[in-house]
């Protein structure tokens, strides 16, 4: 068992703002997409306000969502996103959110127990975004093992 757990984030740019009908349908499935997530095999923890999810954090700029995870490895990670309910709407994305031309999923292993804030996460986007996958900021595509993988 590793020592390290898998950290994601991954932001979004609304089309238009939460509380219109063009978001309707994503709002009506976050609550539902959030207990799965949860409830999954290896999830460990999510960054959460007090409604239960992070859609009114702004501190990544207006109008971005941000989503902030720790599973217990990549497979874990994995199921979720791309075998799991959360892959029929995250097929919907661009019915809600702008395309993005750059990064805007990033993963990094953190220590077992370690909580990422807002801060880190966009300092591993950052990261990613100008340096490429590394050891320290990588992709699904481009996937590390944990520090203390045989």
């Amino acid at each position: 068992m590793s020592g390290y757990e898998l950290a994601q984030l991954n932001i979004a740019v609304m089309k238009a703002p939460m509380e219109s009908p063009e978001m309707a349908d994503f709002v009506a499935n976050l609550e539902r997409i959030n207990a799965l997530a949860d409830g999954s095999p290896g999830f460990v923890w999510r960054l959460q306000e007090d409604a239960g999810d992070t859609t009114a954090t702004r501190l990544m700029g207006e109008g971005m969502l941000v989503n902030v995870s720790v599973w217990r490895d990549l497979d874990a990670l994995t199921r979720f996103v791309y075998r799991s309910a959360h892959a029929e709407i995250m097929r919907r994305r661009k019915e809600w959110f702008e395309r993005m031309q750059e990064a805007f999923v990033v993963l990094w292993w953190v220590p077992g127990g370690h909580r990422p804030d807002i801060a880190e996460a966009r300092s591993r986007l950052d990261l990613l975004r100008a340096m490429g996958p590394t050891a320290d900021a990588f992709t699904f595509r481009y996937p590390v093992a944990a520090p203390d993988a045989s």
